[in-house]
């Protein structure tokens, strides 16, 4: 049984604007969950633009594009899927303190419950963070989930 009470869909290119094309879905999805009664708490829904552009623009620039974003909401949470085209799975890197990177996939593992990969049939993988809305505020993982 499907337990999802909103649910929103998009296949993005790696061009330009596609942080602010991310960030507009979940904009759009935010509120949608809100005028079905599924009103998502203040910290979460700043975790959740966080955690979709992080998510996004790290499978755009570490494949060779496209990417789908799939927002999920869930009676206690939300998946994030960001499905990509690479078979392999992301690989953390020690931060750069210089601006080089590294910092993406550590902040996804911090900002989530759970961060879970699946392979798919064609070849790519979807990464989804989720946690409980108990746990959403500063210094704690969201109520997200990442596969």
């Amino acid at each position: 049984m499907d337990t999802a009470l909103v649910q929103h869909r998009i296949t993005l290119a790696p061009e330009p604007g596609v942080g602010a094309a991310a960030r507009d879905t979940a904009h759009r999805f935010l509120a949608d969950a809100r005028d079905h009664g599924g009103a998502v708490p203040d910290p979460a829904q700043d975790t959740l633009l966080l955690l979709v552009t992080e998510l996004v623009t790290n499978a755009l620039r570490h494949t060779d594009g496209p990417c789908t974003l799939c927002l999920t909401l869930q009676p206690a949470a939300i998946d994030v899927d960001v499905t990509d085209t690479s078979p392999h799975p992301p690989v953390p890197r020690t931060p750069d303190h210089t601006g080089r990177g590294g910092w993406g996939w550590n902040l996804v593992h911090h900002l989530t419950e759970a961060v879970e990969i699946r392979p798919t049939a064609d070849g790519g993988r979807p990464s989804t963070p989720v946690s409980p809305w108990s746990n959403a505020g500063p210094g704690r993982n969201a109520p997200l989930t990442a596969i």
